[in-house]
């Protein structure tokens, strides 16, 4: 009697735990594509910000142009790192980063030599929304990088890096910016 559930049960209980397994797998295998998506469209928003950023210096450079003389290679700098923008990958981000905090630090030091630059609301709007900019930046970034440490601990963990390594998941570079580079620079009026 025993023998007849034995037999039939058996190869039932097999058949579930191999479906379980194929489930499981499956939502390994989305649970990485999600994470993935995710940080793809959070480096987007990113690229989005540092242009929307580098625009704003553009404006402000046509701004504070008429209040002492640029030069030309400053224009340049920030056309070529905008076009830098849309094709950066995370480690190129940081280049583009570097640069344009750069040129924000040249701006702030125009404003001291030039003081009646600071009472212009043209300017003042600007530097404000270009703080904006800079928060954005850093929740996207933030964002990003939580997302990266969710797939990378993926990568890294049983069974999941089984599976990585099958559909061949590669982990997720960090953003990661210089220590002066993390903190936005000083705007004052």
């Amino acid at each position: 009697m025993f023998e007849g559930i034995f037999s039939w049960l058996l190869p039932v209980i097999l058949v579930l735990i191999i479906i379980g397994l194929i489930g499981y797998i499956f939502l390994l295998y989305n649970r990485f594509m999600a994470l993935k998506n995710s940080a793809q469209a959070t480096l987007g928003q990113i690229k989005v910000a540092l242009k929307k950023r580098l625009d704003m210096i553009q404006e402000l450079l046509g701004a504070v142009k008429s209040y002492a003389a640029f030069e030309r290679e400053t224009f340049e700098r920030v056309t070529s790192m905008r076009s830098k923008v849309t094709t950066a990958g995370p480690g190129d981000l940081t280049q583009v980063e570097n640069e344009s905090r750069s040129l924000m630090g040249r701006l702030l030091a125009v404003f001291e030599n030039y003081p009646v630059l600071k009472t212009s609301e043209t300017v003042t709007n600007l530097m404000n929304s270009i703080k904006g900019v800079e928060d954005e930046i850093a929740r996207q970034r933030y964002t990003y990088n939580n997302i990266g440490q969710e797939f990378n601990t993926l990568c890294d963990t049983i069974p999941s890096n089984f599976i990585a390594r099958i559909i061949k998941m590669r982990k997720i570079e960090y953003l990661e910016f210089e220590s002066e580079i993390t903190t936005p620079p000083k705007i004052e009026f």
